[in-house]
């Protein structure tokens, strides 16, 4: 079934320049594809379909002659030709020689810029999805090829971070979980500093931590997170923290949810999240100044209640 199209023709002065500048920033944010120099093409499915109308408006307000056409191609060919104008193969190329490049600098370069690395990386693929409006398998080899880099540099960094699994989450009540110890890998990173916040904050009343060398030091008794066979650990395309929030019924709480997508993303990647490449050098920092697992946790607890608190404030 052939799609309906979004025609903008726009003839803008050459002078003042301000107006001629701000659309063609805006045209190149929809993804618009340009026919010819003051003709851009953009089907009506796309996210950013909105936005072209509000170029239209824009440009006739800044004095410029500018017309909006929703057509329909004529024949399968001039469709083929439309869709083709959107082609994001070469940009998806781009992508996936950085991800080889990345792989190649896994055992010589250090965590930080490693980290860095994905964090671009993330930006890019999210930049060129953004402006894919007929996906196809190209999107779906960067996506694999993403995460399997991701899940090789967290493997190569953080030796012991869990693999996902399919299980079920299942729903706990929160008064069977009063003065427990609960156990986790030492040297925590942010989702277990964040898994144990929601646990000091949210389930237990007076919880006990443990830092264990190994998931296979783990003592009976204590229930472990954040590692292969723990009590709880990453379940499907949920990290830590996530699983915890739906096993407690606390994912009703929209500062919870959202505090959790910015965990998943320094975590794990995925989509972006403005805050994180922030969130996350408070804590690299903190782990630099604290070398006791205790310490370091005393530390990120205020952190994460000033998170929340500000995502309360977003609501």
């Amino acid at each position: 079934m052939n799609d309906d199209w979004l025609l903008l023709t726009a003839t803008l002065p050459t002078r003042p320049s301000a107006l001629r500048v701000r659309v063609w920033r805006a045209l190149k944010a929809t993804g618009a594809a340009a026919l010819r120099e003051g003709v851009y093409l953009l089907p009506t499915s796309a996210p950013t379909a909105g936005a072209l109308w509000d170029i239209e408006q824009a440009a006739r307000q800044g004095g410029a002659e500018a017309h909006m056409l929703v057509v329909h191609a004529r024949d399968d060919a001039q469709e083929h030709d439309f869709r083709a104008r959107f082609d994001r193969r070469e940009l998806y190329l781009e992508l996936l020689q950085s991800i080889k490049e990345t792989r190649a600098q896994i055992r010589t370069a250090g965590a930080p810029e490693l980290r860095k690395q994905l964090r671009t990386l993330d930006q890019q693929f999210a930049a060129v999805r953004a402006s894919d409006f007929f996906p196809g398998k190209d999107g779906e080899r960067a996506a694999d090829a993403l995460t399997a880099l991701r899940t090789e540099i967290e493997r190569t960094i953080s030796p012991g971070e869990p693999s996902a699994s399919s299980s079920r989450v299942e729903r706990l009540e929160i008064d069977a979980f009063q003065k427990k110890k609960w156990a986790t890998r030492k040297r925590p990173w942010v989702d277990r500093l964040a898994s144990a916040w929601l646990i000091t904050r949210f389930i237990d009343r007076a919880p006990r931590f443990l830092w264990i060398d190994s998931p296979r030091k783990c003592p009976k008794g204590a229930l472990g997170f954040d590692f292969d066979g723990a009590a709880f650990s990453h379940v499907g395309d949920k990290v830590t923290f996530e699983v915890m929030l739906h096993a407690f019924g606390l994912e009703s709480d929209a500062a919870l949810r959202r505090l959790g997508e910015l965990v998943h993303f320094i975590d794990v990647g995925g989509f972006p999240v403005d805050a994180a490449a922030g969130v996350e050098a408070v804590f690299r920092g903190l782990q630099a100044q604290h070398a006791r697992d205790d310490v370091l946790l005393a530390a990120a607890l205020p952190v994460f209640d000033s998170l929340y608190a500000a995502m309360q404030g977003a609501e």
